[in-house]
């Protein structure tokens, strides 16, 4: 997994695949950054994934709580049209934020 701190702000680079061989290492690793770096902000940057289970689901739901006691904000770039019918239909587009730019959208 990829991370990038600037500020207050951690971008999360998730791999291909979000399943439960890599959510853990997501949870633990995000939480550990979260902590050290008083982040308030969290990107999931879903440009390489291409398939998502509910594990996947449940790493960023978790580190949605996390970052909710802080009045911060969780967000998603570059999402396919899998990965957003996956958000969707799991309720995330309700607690998250999903930005697109003009590649995204093709």
């Amino acid at each position: 997994m990829k991370y990038q701190v600037q500020e207050n702000c951690l971008t999360i680079f998730l791999p291909k695949e979000v399943d439960h061989h890599n959510a853990e290492e997501i949870r633990r690793d995000a939480d550990a950054v979260i902590e050290k770096n008083h982040i308030k902000y969290v990107i999931f940057d879903f440009g390489e994934t291409e398939f998502m289970d509910s594990s996947g689901i449940g790493a960023i739901m978790g580190r949605y709580r996390l970052i909710q006691l802080i009045n911060g904000e969780v967000w998603a770039v570059h999402t396919n049209a899998r990965i957003k019918k996956i958000l969707t239909m799991s309720g995330m587009t309700k607690i998250m934020q999903i930005y697109e730019d003009e590649e995204d959208r093709q």
